[in-house]
């Protein structure tokens, strides 16, 4: 793969855009702190500059020795804006670029931010391993588990450190509640819920498809999914809600939390998966995946649930997301701002007994953002060389279990899942939807 996308990029002409300034963007603490060892200079390139891919690299800008040599993104106007943006944070302007291969092949980049759609997670991450890179990827890995696993591979393969952008697992307040989940204290846990109630979620207006707009490379944007006319409702923000680009709710809101209730129980392959769901909020709209789903995962000695609906804000426990560890003694409740114990009694009426002593409530720390712990703990791995809060592994395990939930609703019946084979057991479709297919001339990478 080295050798074709060297030729691909000395055969196209590729040229960096001119930027003007922005107004109203705020310095960034850290971004012009006193000098830094070169050996402690981080250089960093972005592909994908629209949404949580700035917001990335906002949060590495805020450690001294971070630099930001390139931006790469298919839509000029967005990467003329934040090419300004990054100026006036840094006031040093980055080289901005059409074709993320060009950005990968840049000698002086360490780390490559990857904050593109889900469908064009893969190749660039497994491009920068092999060129000796470090790699910040959001969240969820990859958009199908072939995908997981080649890029798994290729952390592996190359050495590299690789954070997955689950920037919950830097949060000091989420481990709390897994160590004390951890700790035995609320007894067996038979039962973890997990939920995202999205009210906030309106529905996607229908839109014919239109021309794409001007200076947007809308076959380069496509990439390897199927070839579509342009509609706004699948670019940008909104592509989450299509099957081409991503897996909905499960696969957006879902590994966040799915990745808790799984690190608390610390066992990530269910034995089956049964999901059901549909359209029930907008059944008319532009949204092509389920805006109401709930999805069973069956263990040896637990279940998990996943539940999220749009439209809804009143959730279980009084929350519009979070984490149930419900345990025979109690139940441990997490969400975005805090986690607490609700203990369960025996007995009735006046004669009702807590089984477990009553925990205060733990609020989140809000003097620094999870991201920002996330970003540092990446830097100070890429020094270390150890591995980060969200390592490839973590990334791997949980966008895996999203889809497997996924590829449950699709089949519309109960699949079973087989860890040691890395496959479905006796299910042609289910594993069919396992794989990664490319249009031509993109080719899933090699490894």
């Amino acid at each position: 793969m080295k050798t074709s996308r060297r030729s691909f990029i000395k055969k196209t002409a590729v040229t960096a855009a001119g930027a003007g300034l922005v107004s109203g963007i705020p310095a960034i603490a850290g971004a012009c702190a006193g000098p830094v060892a070169a050996s402690d200079k981080v250089v960093a390139g972005l592909i994908g500059c629209k949404g949580m891919g700035f917001a990335d690299l906002s949060s590495f800008l805020k450690n001294p020795g971070v630099e930001c040599a390139a931006l790469c993104d298919v839509d000029a106007g967005v990467l003329n804006e934040r090419g300004g943006q990054v100026e006036e944070i840094t006031g040093s302007k980055p080289q901005l670029i059409s074709d993320f291969r060009q950005l990968i092949e840049m000698k002086d980049i360490d780390v490559v931010i990857i904050g593109t759609p889900d469908h064009w997670h893969c190749m660039p991450m497994i491009y920068a391993c092999e060129e000796g890179k470090d790699v910040y990827v959001e969240k969820p890995l990859a958009n199908s588990i072939q995908e997981c696993d080649l890029m798994l591979k290729a952390a592996r393969k190359y050495d590299r450190v690789v954070q997955v952008g689950q920037w919950q697992r830097s949060d000091p307040h989420w481990k709390q509640a897994v160590d004390f989940v951890h700790s035995g204290k609320l007894g067996r846990i038979r039962t973890v819920k997990v939920w995202a109630y999205q009210g906030w979620m309106e529905s996607i207006p229908v839109h014919p498809d239109e021309p794409a707009p001007e200076g947007v490379d809308y076959d380069m944007w496509l990439g390897p999914a199927p070839k579509r006319p342009f509609n706004r409702n699948r670019f940008h923000f909104t592509f989450r809600w299509y099957w081409d680009y991503a897996g909905g709710l499960m696969t957006d809101w879902g590994v966040h939390l799915l990745d808790y209730g799984l690190y608390g129980m610390n066992q990530y392959s269910p034995e089956s998966v049964i999901s059901s769901g549909g359209k029930y909020a907008y059944p008319d709209d532009a949204m092509e995946t389920p805006d109401t789903q709930q999805t069973i995962y069956e263990f040896k000695d637990f279940g998990l649930i996943w539940d999220h609906t749009v439209g809804i804000n009143g959730g279980p426990y009084g929350r519009d997301h979070g984490v149930a560890y419900i345990g025979e003694l109690g139940t441990l409740v997490v969400d975005r701002g805090g986690w607490e114990v609700i203990p369960d009694y025996e007995g009735t009426g006046r004669q009702k007994e807590l089984k477990m002593k009553v925990v205060p409530l733990t609020q989140r720390d809000r003097s620094v953002s999870g991201l920002d712990h996330h970003v540092k703990n990446f830097l100070e791995c890429i020094r270390t060389r150890e591995k980060p809060n969200a390592d490839i592994q973590i990334g791997a395990d949980i966008a895996k279990f999203a889809h497997l939930g996924n590829i449950a609703f699709k089949t519309g019946r109960k699949v079973y899942w087989d860890s040691e084979t890395n496959s479905f057991r006796d299910d042609d479709k289910a594993n069919e939807l396992t794989r990664a297919t490319y249009r031509a001339p993109w080719k899933l990478p090699s490894v």
